[in-house]
Order: C-alpha cells, then sequence, then structure tokens
C-alpha cells in the first residue's frame, strides 16, 4: 500500500497554477491585495489540477492517538492514562477540538493507533462505526472511534528503537486507509490531529532528524514543563539521536527509531490524501514532524500542505522552514488535537471561494487601471 500510494504523488500541475494566477488578475480587486491567500489559491488549483480549485469542505479531522515508552524518562508530568481518558473526552463530544469542530462543521475522527491503557468502558461500543456523511451533518454527529491498535504504545526510544519497521509501516498504512476513508466519504479537506502523553519528545526527535536542527532548537516544552524536566527533555532527545543514528533518506527507519505510532500514521495521512490530490490542513509540532517524514517519502507531498497555524513548540518552526510552509495563523497555541488546524480552516475555505464567487471587472463592469 505505501509503494503505490507513493507512486500516485505527482507535482502541483503548472497549467492550472499560471489559470488561478490569471483569474485573480481579473477580479475586482487590485492585483496581489489579497497576499497570501492568492498563493494559497494558486496552489490548491496546481494540487487539484483544476482553476477554480474545488472548495475545501466537507473537512474532516483525524485525531490519532498513541502512547510513548520515553514516557519512562520524567519528560512529562501527566500521568499516561491521560491519553485513553482523552479518548473517551473526544468521543463524549467534550473537548476543544470538538467545540471547533461543531463550529466549522467538520467531522472527528480518533484513531487508537498505539494506546498504551485500557479506553473507558463506554468507549469500544462506538468503534468502528461508519464514515458517513464527514461533514454535512458533522456539526450533529457524534464522533467516531476506529480501532486500530499496532501495539500498546512504542518502546522507550532512550533505550532501544521505539518501533519495529513493521510496526512503524502498519502504522503509516493505518493513516493511508483512514485516509482513503474520508475521501471516499466526500471529505474535500483532512485536518491532523493527535493525542499522546508524551509526544512531543519524538517530535522532537523526528524534528532534528529531518531537519539537522540542534535536539534544543527542535524541543519544546510541551504541556509547559518545568525547567529540570525541560533539559532532561532535551537531553533525551540528544542522547537518543546519538543512539540511533537515524538517516533521514530512511523515513520508515527513523520514524521505528525515533518516532510514535501516530506520528507515522499521520505521515500515512497526508500521503493518502496527496495521492488523491486533497489538501492536508497541519496542525502543530505533532503534525509537523509528522509532515517531515512523509515529505522524505515523496517530495511532492509537500503540495498537498497547509500550515494551520505556528504552534508554540518550536520545533514547528524548525520543521516548517524546513518544508518552505509559512503558517496562516499565529495564536501561541500548543494544544494539538487539531485545535489550530480547525480555526485556520476559514483562510483556506477563503482563499478558494474568493476564485470560485468574485467578480471579473469585464462580469462587473468595473474599470481597470
Amino acid at each position: 500500500m505505501l509503494h503505490t500510494t507513493i507512486a500516485a504523488i505527482r507535482p502541483l500541475d503548472e497549467p492550472a497554477m499560471v489559470a488561478a494566477g490569471e483569474l485573480h488578475g481579473r477580479l475586482t480587486k487590485p492585483a496581489g491585495s489579497l497576499g497570501v491567500l492568492e498563493e494559497l489559491s494558486v496552489r490548491l488549483a496546481g494540487l487539484a489540477r483544476a482553476c477554480p480549485p474545488p472548495l475545501p469542505e466537507p473537512a474532516a479531522v483525524a485525531i490519532f492517538a498513541g502512547d510513548h515508552g520515553v514516557h519512562a524518562q520524567g519528560v512529562t508530568p501527566w500521568p499516561q492514562e491521560v491519553t485513553a481518558q482523552m479518548i473517551g473526552n473526544f468521543l463524549a463530544g467534550g473537548a476543544v477540538v470538538n467545540a471547533f469542530a461543531r463550529q466549522a462543521g467538520a467531522s472527528v475522527t480518533v484513531v487508537d493507533v498505539g494506546v498504551a491503557t485500557p479506553l473507558p468502558p463506554a468507549v469500544p461500543a462506538q468503534a468502528d462505526g461508519p464514515p458517513g456523511d464527514p461533514a454535512g451533518r458533522a456539526a450533529t454527529r457524534t464522533p467516531r472511534l476506529v480501532a486500530a491498535n499496532v501495539r500498546p504504545g512504542t518502546r522507550d526510544l532512550a533505550v532501544t528503537a521505539a518501533l519495529t519497521r513493521d510496526e512503524a509501516l502498519a502504522a503509516v498504512e493505518t493513516g493511508i486507509r483512514i485516509a482513503r476513508e474520508l475521501i471516499d466519504a466526500g471529505a474535500g479537506i483532512l485536518l491532523t490531529g493527535d493525542m499522546g502523553i508524551g509526544n512531543t519528545t519524538p517530535a522532537a526527535a523526528l524534528v532534528a532528524a529531518f531537519t539537522g536542527v540542534d535536539p534544543a532548537e527542535a524541543t519544546g516544552r510541551g504541556t509547559g514543563v518545568d525547567d529540570p524536566t525541560y533539559a532532561r527533555k532535551i537531553g533525551v532527545v540528544r542522547a537518543a539521536l546519538a543512539r540511533h543514528a537515524p538517516d533521514p533518506a530512511d523515513p520508515l527507519g527513523v520514524l521505528a527509531a525515533v518516532g510514535g505510532l501516530e506520528h507515522a500514521a499521520l505521515a500515512g495521512l497526508i500521503l493518502g490524501a496527496a495521492a488523491r490530490r486533497v489538501p492536508v490542513l497541519l496542525d502543530g509540532v505533532i503534525a509537523v514532524s509528522a509532515a517531515l517524514a512523509a515529505v522524505a517519502f515523496a517530495p511532492d507531498a509537500v503540495g498537498a500542505l497547509v500550515a494551520g497555524h505556528r504552534s508554540a513548540e518550536p520545533g514547528a518552526t524548525a520543521g516548517l522552514r524546513h518544508l518552505g510552509l509559512d503558517p496562516l495563523i499565529d495564536l501561541g497555541l500548543r494544544l494539538g488535537e487539531g485545535t489550530g488546524a480547525l480555526l485556520a480552516l476559514p483562510v483556506v475555505t477563503g482563499a478558494v471561494r474568493v476564485l470560485h464567487e468574485v467578480a471579473t471587472f469585464d462580469s462587473a463592469g468595473v474599470a481597470e487601471k
């Protein structure tokens, strides 16, 4: 599945991008007056091979959840059980991501790709519910759970490889499958979400491995750790990279050595969407670290990526710089879940709607300069 997905990913379509740029020049506004929105709409035209590109709707948020053996190194004060507890909160509709998804009319799919502790008793009954209409009625639909646990959390990357190559591949292909399911159900844009106590530590390791920045530049405070914990976290990332020496030319090997199951699955989601020429709106540092892996697998996958926001985690900025992506909003967020991507969604939709609905100078009878 991975190889056929990579083979289907193509560069942005130049004629469609030229057509979109020319259309912007005929719309009733000064040339370039919409700034970044114009560039974004041109890229989305190239992705869709159409001018104007389809409106990026309905929207579907995919939250991949997993736990991490590196939790044993004291990189976060939060107990590992919170991952499973938050899945229950997502499915009950009580998390911030749920509130923002209702506002945006986006569906929420939670994927257990590697949770280590038992899920709340009420959760399994909802597992593997039908994708249905991923938006449309999404504001009132109950979030669904997909049971796709590859293993109950990763191994401790400070001691050994976090995953085997087969486990990392299984997680990547889970992400590809979820992308296909959501797109087949009608989604016009996918938004990345994540949940996993301790997952900013492997994210920092992935960012450093793929970009070459120093671990101190890639590592942030995650849920807000104190100074001693932060210093320990940087040390863990630095030692793991020295121990495993991951090769960025081997993205599956990097994911296996220092990644998480949710990071690998998010990389697969990106690849699956890129192969279908559907945009992916990235959330924070977990998504950015996964995007680095996806683009290492298939460089042209970057054409499907839109950076939703600038996370307060420094690794996100380093990763976006490496990918050549500029975030649409900067609100100092560091929650994860998909919250920043949801807040950026109206910006993406607006960029495309301009090409569909704004009159040209000729059609409106407006004189040009």
